[in-house]
């Protein structure tokens, strides 16, 4: 194996793609994490701190950190406290190939002897098939190096859990013993690491088809580096939107195909065939007819709405739970029976929770009567059945609202394709594209330009070190971000029905 040691992380970049070890260890500049990878990053950090005071409620343990004190002077200390009674935190061990840390040890009697019992901390909400892997992996590391390890459990946040406040975080964590699993794997975990190894030392990159593995069991960071080097096809295929059938999958595989004008009709679904045919002719497809008599039994009043949400891993608010996606913004066209358009909105940026003020202003800004659409409206829906859950004396009135509910995402799907929508009914694939106009564009926005962006300001919003005008210039952002949405569904609800409307 070399002088190389490989780490835990690496011998699970090697079990999902060899391509994808070999460009982690020789061409790391090479990748791209996305969005979505970076807040998975900053979950787990947040849930190992409240991990460890969890394990440690004394605060007698220890924390290592191999990048402050080095690798070897980290390896030597966790032998040191090995041999006391206390937590550790990032114990670190090593084999001839390997090294690992694990989030936390835990020491325990066994037969007399002394003992340790590891835990891995994961800021998913149920064990996964590679938390299996990843726990096979450090147990491996950590008995072969001589610590006498009594058992493994995977930790996983509870999504059912209640934040009570006063920063009690107990509850937060379910344990998984892992432990039979864990030592059983041995040998498949030497055979990871021998075969990581040789993918390592190959003078070239392997050859790996692109496939679902790259997005298995994580979105793979080098997948726009790989992307880039296969050949550029005019119409390709992972526009067709759906779940891909197993003999399409098969065809693909087989002729290496590329080009959706390869794919033979009789494999495709019916929306799959829309997008083919779109994207060969170049011409958009609208059943204007249908649409309109989709939409023809909703009248006016009528209102457009949208919410922006924040979820935390580790709840800030008393009455919250893990994940939950809690609004903190919404915005609201309407349209009165003469069709007069009027706006509101709701934005707060305080730090508290907002959920209550929240939910009094909507109920204020949807009126009593009239569809109230939303696009992809099962996350609004659901949002709205939360808030009537917390709050009891608003109940009826928020579920009157959420009765009233319209998605005009099937009515987008169902009649609307353009070929610059690239297989997505999202609204910013459909409003560009149906309403080329620049004031429905989202790229003009300063700032903010879509939900995760929104998320990611909210955040900063919020926190202690924001100055006042840093502030003011993220309100200003986000709801000019969040009113563009809703001006944006009213004028496809105007095209989609056939009611000509001039949207202020």
């Amino acid at each position: 194996m070399g002088g190389r040691t490989l780490s835990k992380s690496k011998i699970l970049a090697y079990r999902q793609c060899e391509k994808r070890l070999w460009l982690e260890v020789h061409q790391p500049g090479k990748r791209e994490d996305s969005e979505a990878a970076k807040a998975r990053f900053s979950a787990g950090h947040q849930v190992g701190d409240i991990a460890r005071s969890l394990y440690d409620a004394k605060g007698v343990g220890a924390l290592l950190d191999p990048l402050q004190e080095g690798f070897d002077a980290a390896f030597k200390r966790t032998g040191e406290l090995l041999g006391g009674r206390a937590p550790i935190f990032e114990a670190g061990f090593k084999i001839p190939g390997a090294l690992a840390f694990a989030d936390v040890m835990l020491p325990v009697g066994r037969s007399g002897k002394r003992m340790w019992r590891m835990v891995e901390v994961k800021s998913s909400t149920s064990v996964k098939d590679y938390h299996h892997d990843d726990a096979a992996i450090q147990a491996h590391v950590a008995r072969a190096s001589g610590v006498p390890l009594a058992g493994v459990a995977i930790a996983c946040i509870d999504s059912k859990w209640i934040y009570p406040g006063k920063q009690d975080y107990s509850g937060l964590l379910v344990e998984t013993d892992v432990t039979d699993s864990a030592f059983d794997r041995a040998g498949e975990v030497e055979t990871w690491i021998k075969g990581a190894h040789g993918v390592v030392a190959l003078d070239r990159e392997p050859q790996v088809r692109m496939g679902e593995h790259c997005k298995k069991p994580f979105e793979c960071g080098f997948s726009e580096y790989c992307r880039g080097l296969a050949p550029k096809a005019k119409h390709p295929l992972d526009q067709l939107p759906g779940r891909w059938n197993k003999d399409l999958m098969a065809h693909v595989e087989a002729n290496g195909t590329t080009e959706l004008s390869e794919v033979p009709d009789a494999l495709l679904t019916k929306p799959q065939l829309r997008v083919k045919s779109a994207a060969l002719s170049g011409k958009p497809w609208f059943d204007r007819k249908g649409a309109a008599v989709e939409l023809a039994g909703h009248g006016r009043p009528a209102y457009f709405l949208d919410f922006e949400t924040i979820q935390f891993a580790i709840p800030i608010w008393k009455g919250t739970q893990p994940y939950q996606q809690i609004p903190f913004q919404f915005s609201v066209h309407s349209l009165s029976r003469t069709a007069k358009v009027s706006h509101c909105e709701f934005l707060d940026l305080d730090g508290g929770d907002p959920s209550k003020a929240l939910a009094k202003a909507l109920i204020a800004a949807c009126g009593k009567r009239g569809p109230v659409f939303a696009y992809n409206a099962g996350f609004e829906k659901g949002r709205i059945r939360e808030l009537a859950a917390r709050f009891k004396a608003m109940a009826a009135e928020l579920l009157a609202i959420e009765s009233r509910v319209i998605d005009l995402l099937p009515i987008a799907r169902e009649y609307y394709y353009h070929p610059s929508q690239f297989g997505s009914w999202s609204i910013k694939a459909v409003l560009p594209a149906l309403c080329p106009e620049p004031r429905f564009s989202y790229e003009s926005l300063a700032g903010v330009q879509d939900g995760a962006m929104a998320m990611e300001a909210y955040v900063e919003a919020i926190s202690d070190g924001t100055t006042l005008d840093r502030r003011e210039q993220i309100r200003r952002e986000l709801l000019d971000y969040c009113r563009l949405d809703t001006r944006g569904l009213m004028q496809l609800w105007s095209v989609f029905s056939g009611n000509p409307l001039g949207v202020e």
